[in-house]
Order: structure tokens, then sequence, then C-alpha cells
């Protein structure tokens, strides 16, 4: 299963071993399941396969150069490592094993690895007689111990005619075991309904009043809810973005519709993420048919819409409920009055332009509890999503569990 590839940032490293070859099928498959991928190159990979070949079939310019002056203006290392949802170095050597379990930085690869948050995955390919030396095993302990994850070996014959252990695994095994990092389970057993998107409020046939709201992050949430196990409903406005798999997906248009279907799904519900950014107003009568241009000046008057999230945190049995605050100005201020005078458990706050927040790919935000307040910052919106889902499974919790998030602040 390679369901939880989709969107996913992968830095695929190589290194100088003659399983690089599969390198380039191993980007291949895992474009085909979704992900975004870049390439590393170290200079001995460059012997093997070249960076031409890598850049053909990632579709991304190939990184090889620590020192590459363009790229390090602009600290290109550290761009590739904020990037990155998960570094899987592929194939890794025991020279490369060697290098980073010791703390190594000399290269652009390893310079990366030690830069990253994301979690770093190798899959050894060397002589199984490399293999099996004890400082190898050594280092592979090292590693283990670092939290790194370790794909493979598999036993077969080699390159060099030996037989035995330090073959790379297959281009499938691999996909499909780093499919399987990005599923969680935290949420396993429960049900998340999560609105995301725009509303349209028809003026007439032809015209409505909306928003910026591009979606996005909504659908981040939908997905990395979809990871930790949820049973994952979600609510869509008028968006330009490909329909997710593994979930029920509702499109609707106007707040009324959206407030409806919401409604519907609340029985069960145990979290509701409203992520979406309902009109608050709507014109108080529609017209059947196209206004036409007659005066100089349009009257409009327009009524509240239902507040969805008031709706939902009145309820008896009232969901674990998440809301979202965006923000020109005083935005954390805002959304603390927002998130007590709303009865939600959690919102997310986070600032409208500079790069972040409505339409964008990226976004920065604060996390606002009863409890505490977390900042989480600018990455894209599927990091985002991920660290939220984390946050949102420890205030579940019990209080004296909820501290092992970094930033957590009481």
């Amino acid at each position: 299963m390679t369901q939880f590839l989709a969107n996913k940032h992968i830095l695929l490293g190589v290194t100088g071993s003659i399983a690089a070859y599969k390198s380039a099928e191993l980007v291949r498959r895992l474009r085909d399941a979704g992900a975004v991928v870049r390439v590393a190159m170290t200079e001995n990979a460059k012997r093997f396969i070249t960076p031409l070949t890598m850049q053909a079939v990632s579709g991304n310019p190939v990184h090889d150069d620590l020192f590459d002056l363009n790229a390090e203006a602009a600290m290109g290392h550290i761009e590739l490592a904020r990037w990155a949802d998960l570094i899987l170095v592929a194939p890794a050597t025991a020279d490369f094993m060697a290098r980073v379990s010791e703390g190594h930085a000399d290269d652009l690869l390893t310079a990366v690895c030690l830069a990253s948050r994301a979690r770093v995955a190798i899959a050894p390919a060397m002589n199984q007689g490399m293999w099996h030396h004890t400082l190898t095993q050594t280092n592979l302990q090292a590693l283990r111990q670092k939290s790194m994850i370790v794909l493979g070996p598999a036993s077969g014959s080699q390159a060099c005619g030996d037989i035995g252990m330090g073959r790379m695994l297959e281009s499938t095994e691999i996909v499909e075991q780093v499919s399987a990092l990005f599923a969680t389970g935290a949420l396993a057993g429960q049900k998340v309904v999560i609105t995301a998107g725009p509303t349209h409020e028809a003026i007439d046939p032809v015209r409505y009043i909306s928003n910026y709201s591009s979606g996005k992050m909504g659908y981040a949430l939908a997905q990395a809810a979809h990871e930790a196990g949820a049973q994952v409903t979600l609510i869509s406005g008028p968006v330009q973005l490909p329909l997710p798999m593994h979930m029920q997906v509702i499109s609707v248009t106007s707040a009324a519709e959206m407030h409806e279907a919401v409604m519907k799904q609340m029985s069960d519900c145990d979290i509701f993420m409203a992520v979406a950014a309902v009109a608050d107003y709507r014109p108080q009568t529609t017209s059947p048919q196209k206004l036409h241009k007659t005066d100089e000046h349009m009257t409009l008057q327009l009524e509240r819409n239902i507040d969805i999230v008031s709706a939902v945190t009145n309820l008896p049995n009232k969901p674990f409920v998440v809301g979202f605050a965006a923000e020109t100005e005083n935005v954390v201020e805002q959304a603390r009055a927002k998130r007590t005078r709303k009865k939600m458990d959690m919102i997310i706050a986070n600032k409208v332009g500079d790069g972040c927040g409505m339409g964008t790919d990226d976004n920065e935000v604060t996390v606002i509890t009863a409890e505490a307040e977390t900042v989480l910052p600018l990455v894209a919106k599927q990091k985002i999503a991920r660290e939220l889902i984390e946050l949102i499974v420890q205030e579940q919790k019990a209080p004296d569990e909820k501290s092992t998030h970094p930033g957590y602040a009481r």
C-alpha cells in the first residue's frame, strides 16, 4: 500500500554503490505513488549513474555540491533540509553509514542529514563481507540508536559474485516501507470531519461573494488525519484541487450547504476541524436572472450566515473542536478571543500575507488551547498538518502527557 505518499517531499540521497542504477527506478515509483522527489548525489554516486538521468526521472535539478555558490547564497543545504518530509538514502554505502554515524557533514548529503528535522531512512547496499564486518554492524547500531530507519538489506547474489546479505531492497519494497513510515495510527478508530476551501454565496446565476481560500490547508489536514488512521470525512467548498482518495468527500457550494453537511456528520464525530473559510454573510435575496448594469451603483443587502463552529460546540455531545483564525493584524489576540467565544478546544491562528495563509503552499501558525500556545514556523502546509495532528492527539490525552511535541509550552 503506497497511499500515504501523496504530496510527500522525499529527498533521495544516492551514494557510490553499483546499486545506484536502481535509484532511477526508485524515483519513478515514488513519483507514481504521488511523492515529490528531489535528488542529492555524492561525487562517487555520479560514477555509477549520471545527474542528468536523475534529473530526467525526478523532474527536478539534482543537488550534488555543498559549495555550489549559487545554491549556497540562499543556504541551499538548509533549504533542502527544511523541504524534506523524509530523507531516503538509497543506496547507502558502508562509507556513508560510517561517516553519518560519526556526525560528519563534509558533503551535501551528510550536511542535510544533520541539518534536517525530517526522519532519515537508509537502504544499505554493499558486499556481504562489508555488511557483516564488526565496524559496519557497530555503525548500524549507532544509527538505529539515533532513530535512523534501516530498510533492508536483502540477501542474494551480488555484483562481485558473492552471495549473502548486502543487496539493496528492490524499489517496490522500499516504496512500500517508506509509505508505511507516514502511517502513525495515532487516530485509529476515530472519526474526523474536516471542512475546507471557500464558500460561494450567490448574487445571481453568474456572480457570487467568496474569498481567497484555496483549500490546501484543509486538504493537507485530511490527508494527515488519514495517515494517522482516522476515518475521515472531508466537506469541501469549491476548490481547484484533486479529490483525495481513501476518504469520504462531500462537495458543497454555500455556507448553508456546508452547515447542513456538517451537522449530518456530528452524531458519531470524534474530532471536528473547521478549516474552511466560510463566508460570514450572504445576499439577502438571490436574483434568479443575471443582474444587468442599469444604475451607477448597486446595493446588496447582506445577512449573516449561521456560524458552523458555534453550532457544533453547542451540541450536547460535542466532538473535540479545532478551529482556524486567519487574521491580518493582532493575530494571536484575536484568535484567543475567538476560541473562548466559540468554545473551541483548540484554535490555529495564522496571519494572511507575507507568503503564508490563504492560497499559498506554506503556512506559519500559532496553536492555542486553554493551557498552552505553540508556534509552528513557516513550512509546507503538509508538514504543518502532520504537526497539528500530533498536537491534537496530545491535547486529547491526559495533561501530564502533553509535553512531548517540540515547542509545546504551558
